[in-house]
């Protein structure tokens, strides 16, 4: 499937008009006029062209199809429409009036570019909920649960952003990626916050990427994933994270106050990521893969309990696949599990795999790929073949740990590297 086609369908869950009831009563109309228009439509001459535009401004006047919403979706940011307040938090008109330009131009540059198949789908369903529960019930939660997220979101602009992280000084860069750049920064109100930019891809690249990562976060509510408090798109576009004053797990591991990470701090937090995972995998109602599990996609709070950012790269994998393939080759060095790099699959072994190399790097301190680009999965082999854990421990650690987690940690990393996804464990599994 095209990059369009999901970010249309993510465009589609993220901003899916409430108005269901309305749409019920619409589709039983139509149906009962069909009959005439089928016959209106052959009784007298139409060319391809009419019967296509026909299609469009039926497209419009439904809101349950990608373009219905779409349009839905400008109408509310046009200037004689007066939004209620409790629709959605907007810190200002002028960011308000970004929106409706931003969705202007999604409509322009990208829907036009789908193909022709999709751009005439009557509808595209809501994605689902678990088959246990009832049609109604998994119909109404997912439409509940992102309405509830458009509304509370803060939206900022440019000029907030910006006072923030001061211009988005290199100073304040906590985090880079092959598509984006995170800036620490305080809000007036003196909240710490994570802003990511998007920096790289063509102008659609962008707006898809930015659309699909708002609509995984609006399925995600975990105390161990990271929360979204806002997001911007005057000058670009901007997702803002809540953060503490710890920053990510690799900074602190890596850094020069990697004292602070006692061994029980670390169990601890290996024991939360596990969590955060098995909900991603399991618990959530979508079966989201991150993708990008690392140590710098790791936030911790004060109190070091870890949350998992960053969904940039994460896929919904639906209840009947097994897996995604994907040709694009995305994430980071030293994480690629060997199926993802030899033949694109992309499923929760994948994620398992990534967490292994987290948890190697946790035991040992060493980063997943050093200045060297040594590997540390391979440094440590020979180690964990041996079962040397003497040497395989982070030496800031001394004997100071708890060997019975500790061997624990070691096996659990070991089973989650194997080269075999079939003999990887699940996340329910590791975490135990």
């Amino acid at each position: 499937m095209g990059s369009d086609g999901d970010a249309t369908r993510t465009y589609y869950c993220l901003w899916v008009n409430k108005k269901s009831s309305a749409n019920k009563s619409q589709k039983v109309q139509t149906g009962e006029s069909s009959n005439k228009r089928i016959g209106s439509l052959f009784s007298c001459p139409a060319s391809a062209q009419d019967l296509r535009q026909l299609d469009l401004e039926k497209e419009k006047e439904d809101e349950a199809s990608p373009r219905g919403v779409l349009e839905s979706c400008i109408r509310d940011f046009e200037p004689e429409h007066q939004p209620d307040e409790s629709e959605t938090s907007c810190s200002s008109p002028r960011a308000q009036s970004h929106w409706g330009n931003f969705f202007k131009l999604w409509k322009k540059r990208s829907l036009k570019r789908l193909p022709s198949s999709l751009q005439t789908l009557p509808s595209i369903g809501v994605p689902k909920l678990p088959k246990w529960k009832s049609k109604s019930t998994r119909e109404n939660h997912s439409l509940n649960n992102l309405y509830n997220f458009r509304s509370s979101l803060v939206t900022f602009s440019l000029s907030e952003l910006r006072n923030a992280t001061n211009n988005f000084s290199n100073e304040n860069i906590i985090g880079r990626g092959g598509f984006a750049e995170v800036f620490k920064g305080r809000l007036q109100d003196g909240q710490l916050i994570a802003v990511k930019k998007l920096t790289k891809g063509t102008t659609e690249e962008m707006i898809a990427g930015f659309l699909s990562e708002l609509g995984v976060i609006a399925h995600v509510d975990h105390p161990n994933t990271a929360k979204l408090i806002g997001c911007g798109v005057e000058g670009g576009m901007h997702l803002v994270f809540e953060l503490s004053t710890l920053g990510c797990l690799g900074s602190l591991l890596h850094g020069p106050d990697k004292n602070k990470l006692d061994w029980s701090k670390r169990y601890n937090i290996a024991q939360k990521i596990a969590d955060g995972l098995l909900y991603l995998h399991e618990s959530c109602h979508r079966r989201i893969i991150h993708r990008d599990i690392k140590s710098e996609n790791i936030l911790l709070t004060e109190s070091f309990e870890p949350q998992i950012c960053d969904f940039g790269l994460a896929k919904w994998l639906p209840e009947d696949w097994t897996h995604h393939n994907v040709s694009k080759f995305e994430g980071t060095f030293g994480y690629f599990a060997p199926e993802y790099c030899m033949h694109g699959i992309v499923d929760e072994k994948t994620d398992v795999y990534s967490f292994g190399v987290l948890l190697l790097e946790i035991i040992t301190g060493h980063p997943a790929l050093d200045h060297m680009q040594q590997s540390v999965l391979i440094w440590a082999k020979p180690l964990l073949d041996t079962n040397n854990i003497k040497e395989l421990v982070d030496p800031s650690l001394g004997d100071d740990y708890d060997q019975e987690q500790m061997d624990h940690v070691v096996l659990t990393a070991s089973l989650c590297v194997d080269q075999s996804p079939i003999l990887r464990p699940r996340c329910n599994t590791a975490k135990r």
